[in-house]
């Protein structure tokens, strides 16, 4: 599937892992990185009685290479102590970026460590592998690092998550309402830059299959950070990731917990992560009997056939309510169909895409729900009246400017997936799909259809033709009467 909208398979900011580092070096931002890994070397300082090096964590990472190169499909002729870099950069930018590193060591180091940090005493003996400044000087930039690293964060955390409104004299002073801060003017004027950066570090980091590191490497560093603590790094990025989705409305799902101590399992990467969100809540059982199950038919031709779409809500509190996208329901005899809103965006395709490219190199770990949600949305608007029409219906809400382009994204959605529609095992809407086409192939259902949406849509012509009916009665009854007559 990469061979085709390549450009939705590649990072445009950053990269994580050795696929993209190798082609593109000059996304690996080894720069940004290091600051990452001096904030979780100061975090461990913090968090720990006797300081990690970093030499601790490359010793530590050394015992799992081979797991980690076993993740990859293709090998890299890169010396150990250079993939091992790779790595451990790799996870530190994630561990700061999306994780508690930042929160944890702000929290925690504050009353103890508050004049040793600013005499630069400890500061500079955590760092000393990596910088020789002098102190005032080296202070000055850990003090604007520190402040570009909180202000960047606060944006990326406040991805995804809906915004409160501001009051108007709020706004006239300056300040902007965050979740649980207030924004000055003066970051404001940057948000601009700071929210497209944060966009793109989300979208490289998380969406993209082959821009990833084992989630276990991840782990790995959080707990040698933070040797004490029972917090796995699973659940401060999972917080993340779940609450993304929520605010993007794809899913407000939970990963299934499971055994002792109760947490999520435990995913291969992030965009598994991502990818555990997207599970229907009821698969309904299907066997391989019944009509075989070829293309899905078009929203116009089952709207023609009295197919009513209806739009499901995201809210598990709700009733008949979905918990993600891919909780796609039939009911009323085949009579309406229930699709969860799709909100589209400009990553929307991305994410698709790389979700199925995961199930397409994985099918037994992952599945194959999301590639047949995928199939069916890409035949049921693949035109741009189909789009109209789920667009009224509450079926999507096309954030792009044209119907028809949205529909052509639909069209090319699926291009190279492989997938057996007919498979009892692969498609879970398979029962679905049977229910619609009983429907579709029905004949008086479809007359019936048929002459209401001709003759009854419009009131006046509806009348008109009970009008005409009536006075056809008349005239046959008036015939009747006048042949018996004519007998007698």
């Amino acid at each position: 599937m990469a061979n085709i909208q390549l450009e939705e398979y590649v990072p445009h900011y950053v990269s994580i892992g050795p696929y993209h580092r190798i082609s593109s070096p000059k996304l690996a931002r080894d720069v940004d990185k290091v600051h990452r890994l001096g904030e979780v070397l100061s975090a461990a300082a913090a968090y720990s009685t006797a300081p990690l090096r970093l030499e601790d964590f490359i010793t530590e990472l050394a015992l799992m290479e081979h797991a980690v190169r076993s993740c990859y499909r293709h090998p890299f002729d890169v010396a150990s102590k250079d993939f091992l870099r790779w790595m451990l950069l790799d996870a530190c930018y994630i561990l700061v970026r999306f994780g508690d590193v930042l929160r944890r060591r702000h929290g925690e180091e504050e009353e103890e460590r508050t004049v040793e940090a600013v005499n630069g005493v400890m500061v500079r003996r955590w760092y000393r592998n990596l910088f020789r400044v002098p102190s005032k000087g080296f202070l000055r930039r850990v003090l604007l690092d520190a402040c570009c690293v909180l202000v960047r964060l606060g944006d990326v955390v406040g991805l995804g998550r809906r915004r409160l409104k501001v009051p108007a004299a709020a706004e006239a002073n300056g300040f902007a309402s965050g979740e649980n801060r207030v924004v000055p003017s003066v970051e404001r004027e940057e948000s601009g830059v700071d929210q497209q950066e944060a966009v793109a570090v989300v979208r490289d980091v998380f969406y993209l299959a082959e821009n990833q590191i084992p989630f276990f490497v991840v782990d790995k560093v959080h707990q040698m950070t933070f040797l004490d603590s029972k917090t796995p790094a699973l659940k401060a990025i999972a917080g993340y990731a779940a609450a993304l989705l929520e605010g993007q409305q794809y899913s407000i799902a939970t990963p299934t917990k499971v055994e002792e101590p109760e947490r999520p399992p435990e995913p291969a990467n992030l965009l598994h992560l991502l990818h555990m969100h997207f599970k229907p809540t009821v698969l309904t059982p299907s066997t391989a009997g019944g009509r075989p199950v070829g293309r899905w038919r078009t929203a116009i031709e089952y709207y023609f056939a009295g197919v009513t779409f209806k739009k499901r809500p995201l809210d598990l509190s709700a009733k008949g309510g979905a918990r993600c996208i891919l909780d796609v329901k039939v009911s009323s005899g085949g009579g309406t169909l229930e699709v969860p809103q799709l909100n589209i965006d400009a990553e929307t395709w991305r994410l698709l895409r790389n979700l199925m490219a995961l199930e397409q190199s994985t099918p037994v770990g992952a599945g194959s729900h999301v590639t047949a949600y995928c199939v069916f949305m890409s035949q049921l608007a693949s035109t741009d009246t189909d789009v109209e029409l789920l667009s009224r219906r509450g079926g999507i809400v096309p954030g792009l400017r044209h119907h028809s382009e949205v529909a052509g994204h639909f069209a090319n959605l699926c291009k190279g997936a492989v997938f057996d529609a007919d498979d009892a095992e692969q498609n879970y809407l398979r029962p679905v799909c049977q229910k619609l086409e009983r429907r579709f192939r029905s004949r008086p259902r479809r007359w019936m259809t048929w002459l209401k949406k001709k003759y009854f849509a419009n009131p006046w012509l509806a009348a008109g033709l009970v009008a005409a009916t009536v006075g056809l009665i008349c005239s046959v009854i008036q015939a009747v009467y006048s042949v018996l007559g004519y007998v007698k």
